[in-house]
């Protein structure tokens, strides 16, 4: 485990509301939050390994006597890095949307990250890429838990005296998106709905719903949005997502008009304002989300999307120009 690589930083937002951001948030570095109240405890998301996981609810039972004991975990949604720890919290509520308990039916385990991660370099410029991607994570004796209980919606529930309000915003970054409000505390918990000052990576889409779920954020009257990857955040953090979401769009929707391939489109995609976020890789993803939606909608393939990310990475370390390079 590389320690630097996923340090942590807690900070208590709000009594009895916490957020557990991880590294810079970039690939696999995901964050979590606490919630507790009157001795009760919930936590949204756990992280990609037990490892991970462990240090993470270890340091939120230091920071609150009742997080040494989990009540409730809420996955924001199916992706590993926000329920591979589930394993942990096994004894709880474990609850999510109907679309992400079915996401995860489809998805990777950790078994199969472990079984796989030896024989990467079989896989061609896919496993490239998928060797950066577990670099430094030990999935040894992790084994996927699903959620115990699913809604669709939304669904209100207690933590002590807290009211908490999940509200399903998918499909958008995954199929089963969802927030995690608590209006006493003045925060939100939003998942991979914020990338903070980074690339976001529209998997499932449409746009539009990612675009209106931020529209839905910044009208609430909070003052910190926790977000899936990358440093705690406000309203303003939610903005600027949303105006790349925008700006992404049009510029993509332009080059598919032009005829341009997804990986023309990626090599002369003009990052303007965005140029300095980090993982500017995965402009090639939310290129084809919006490839896809003007053709036939399909499902994206992630597995020839990882390759054509490696391909691209490997020419900007032997020196060609990328967009993102200059």
């Amino acid at each position: 485990m590389r320690d630097h690589h996923y340090a942590a930083d807690l900070t208590r937002l709000a009594p009895g509301a916490y957020s557990y951001v991880v590294g810079t948030g970039t690939w696999n570095q995901s964050n979590s939050g606490l919630v507790t109240s009157r001795g009760e405890a919930l936590i949204v998301d756990t992280l990609m390994t037990l490892d991970l996981t462990r240090r993470m609810l270890s340091a939120y039972g230091a920071a609150d006597p009742a997080a040494t004991h989990i009540d409730l975990v809420v996955n924001t949604h199916a992706d590993g890095d926000h329920t591979w720890g589930n394993q942990l919290v096994a004894d709880g509520r474990i609850i999510a949307t109907e679309a992400t308990l079915e996401d995860l039916k489809h998805l990777p385990t950790p078994q199969q990250a472990d079984a796989m991660a030896p024989n990467l370099a079989e896989l061609g410029s896919t496993g490239r890429f998928l060797e950066r991607f577990v670099a430094g994570l030990d999935f040894a004796g992790a084994e996927l838990v699903c959620p115990n209980e699913t809604f669709r919606g939304s669904l209100e529930l207690t933590v002590g005296d807290k009211d908490v309000k999940l509200v399903q915003v998918g499909p958008a970054h995954s199929n089963g998106d969802l927030v995690v409000h608590v209006p006493s505390d003045r925060v939100i918990y939003v998942g991979d709905i914020l990338f903070t000052s980074g690339h976001p990576a529209v998997w499932s889409g449409p746009y539009q719903n990612w675009i209106e779920a931020c529209t839905t954020i910044e009208a609430l009257d909070v003052d910190f949005v926790v977000p899936g990857h990358g440093p705690l955040s406000d309203r303003a953090g939610v903005a600027r997502q949303r105006g790349y979401l925008e700006y992404v769009r049009d510029q993509a929707g332009a080059f598919h008009q032009k005829g341009l391939s997804l990986g023309e489109a990626a090599r002369v995609f003009d990052l303007g304002p965005y140029a300095g976020w980090p993982d500017p890789e995965r402009i090639l993803i939310n290129i084809d989300a919006v490839y896809r939606e003007l053709e036939d909608g399909r499902a994206p393939d992630k597995l020839d999307l990882f390759g054509k990310i490696a391909d691209l990475l490997d020419e900007a370390d032997t020196g060609r120009p990328m967009p993102w390079s200059r």
